[in-house]
């Protein structure tokens, strides 16, 4: 198995609604994202993916939430814009981002130092968790 990750980051603000009721005051982070992609095999190139393809998708993406306010967005209309589902979010924008052999096994979020939230997309861990 072979693993390659890139990563970046965005400033944007964001404010949760608790389970309570309660609403956090608005708030920024500085948000850093790493992307792991697995395969068992380099392709032909010796390469599991393209890192300058995957990491300019990434940053692509990245640029739509730097200096937003995440709760203004679409995509979080109906969620809590959490570290949990910024995640979620860019695994689904990323899926198909890496070439076969490799797939897409994680997006990594810290939304502030120590506090990291990990999406693995369905089907690439088994029910007792990630290795």
């Amino acid at each position: 198995m072979f693993e390659v990750s890139v990563s970046g980051w965005f400033a944007a603000a964001h404010q949760l609604r608790m389970p309570d009721g309660h609403v956090e005051p608005l708030h920024g982070h500085n948000w850093r994202v790493r992307v792991r992609v697995r395969g068992l095999r380099p392709d032909a190139s010796g390469m599991l993916t393209d890192f300058v393809a995957l990491k300019r998708h990434l940053d692509g993406l990245l640029a739509e939430l730097h200096d937003r306010n995440l709760n203004d967005l679409p995509m979080f209309e109906r969620h809590n814009p959490s570290a949990e589902h910024v995640a979620e979010y860019l695994a689904q924008r990323l899926a198909g981002a890496a070439e076969p052999p490799a797939r897409l096994y994680c997006v990594q979020i810290e939304e502030a130092p120590g506090c990291v939230a990990r999406y693995y997309p369905p089907g690439t861990v088994s029910a007792d968790g990630p290795p």
